[in-house]
């Protein structure tokens, strides 16, 4: 792939996601990045990482939090925005300096929008299946697995939700929507590599 190519991956809590998209960046040999972006930024920034953790991808919370606007940009005292803004810029460098790359959530459907090589999908998956991955992956039963899903997909919503214009999980805002659940993780890894190759191709 000679053309820069940023695939920008949704997801919802227990679809398998995040699985999906770093195979997707194994197989088509594309740097890969996730929460551990914050390890980076944590050295960088001269930050702890647990501090780091805490707040990402949580929504900012209204109350006692205020933005001072700069003229030209927009300054807050909410620990959650400027930790998302954080990872925002790091995305965007990585951009301009026209590296390509698999990104899992943090908005980047909406932060890197103005680049001609993004490829954003959205990864659901049926409820059940949702429901076992979860309680596989975390030992838990199924009401706390249930609890857990809607959990963080409520939170995931509400962070995609005040950072962009479209709404988290609504089809208008992605290239493509798939469900996991009809083809497993390695078939909707296939089907999504034949859908970016036809892009890229383009």
């Amino acid at each position: 792939m000679n053309n820069q190519i940023i695939i920008a991956i949704g997801r919802e809590f227990g679809s398998g996601g995040h699985k999906i998209a770093q195979k997707l960046a194994e197989d088509l040999g594309l740097n890969f990045y996730d929460r551990r972006m914050l390890d980076e930024l944590a050295e960088k920034k001269k930050i702890r990482i647990e501090f780091l953790e805490k707040y990402d991808e949580e929504p900012r919370k209204f109350f006692g939090a205020r933005s001072v606007d700069a003229r030209t940009k927009s300054y807050s005292n909410s620990i959650e925005e400027i930790i998302a803004e954080m990872q925002f810029e790091y995305l965007r460098e990585k951009a301009d300096k026209g590296e390509s790359f698999v990104i899992v959530g943090r908005c980047a459907e909406e932060v890197l929008k103005d680049r001609k090589g993004l490829i954003s999908i959205f990864i659901l998956a049926d409820h059940d299946d949702k429901v076992k991955r979860t309680m596989d992956k975390f030992h838990i039963d199924e009401k706390e697995a249930i609890l857990k899903n809607k959990r963080h997909d409520k939170t995931r919503k509400k962070y995609h939700n005040v950072h962009s214009e479209g709404k988290w999980g609504d089809s208008r805002t992605y290239d493509l929507c798939i469900n996991s659940s009809k083809l497993g993780i390695d078939g909707t890894v296939g089907i999504l590599k034949k859908y970016i190759g036809e892009r890229v191709c383009k």
